[in-house]
């Protein structure tokens, strides 16, 4: 059976550890910036959010990519083909949740990889916000009522 990531953004403490482990695992350093995942503090509603690439099960990414860069991996990740990538920023545009963004200093896409099938984030994330699940019909359930929640509280994401 397949795994998903599941957020539970109730027990975010905005510690940020999942963007720190994410750029040290993608680039080797503590930057942020180069992290597939970011975490979102919304005041009004005194939550702490982790963003990141929901490895859609019909992602929007993957439909408009021109050249066909976006493809699911066997272990239904959503990854980018950086040797196919043109960087025409289409699939940053299509992401309803606004999870992609581009690399100035790689000059190419950022978005989550399940790092291969092991996600830093879920493994080292302390109050445990993020969280590596089988993919089972009640998890699977608990994932869109989060997202509609989402979707509700913030609206529509835009670039």
């Amino acid at each position: 059976m397949s795994k998903v990531l599941m957020i539970s953004p109730e027990k975010c403490i905005g510690c940020r550890t999942c963007e720190l482990i994410c750029s040290f695992n993608r680039m080797e350093e503590f930057n942020p910036k180069q992290a597939a995942v970011s975490v979102l503090a919304y005041d009004e509603a005194a939550i702490a959010v982790p963003i990141m690439c929901m490895q859609c099960e019909d992602p929007s990414c993957m439909k408009v990519c021109p050249v066909g860069a976006i493809v699911k991996a066997e272990n239904d990740a959503v990854i980018i083909d950086v040797q196919k990538c043109i960087g025409c920023k289409m699939c940053i545009s299509a992401c309803p949740l606004g999870n992609i963004t581009y690399s100035p200093k790689e000059k190419k896409m950022i978005k989550c990889d399940l790092c291969g099938g092991n996600p830093q984030c879920a493994e080292l994330c302390p109050s445990g916000a993020i969280q590596y699940k089988e993919a089972t019909p009640a998890n699977l359930n608990k994932k869109r009522k989060i997202g509609e929640r989402f979707k509700d509280l913030f609206g529509e994401v835009y670039e």
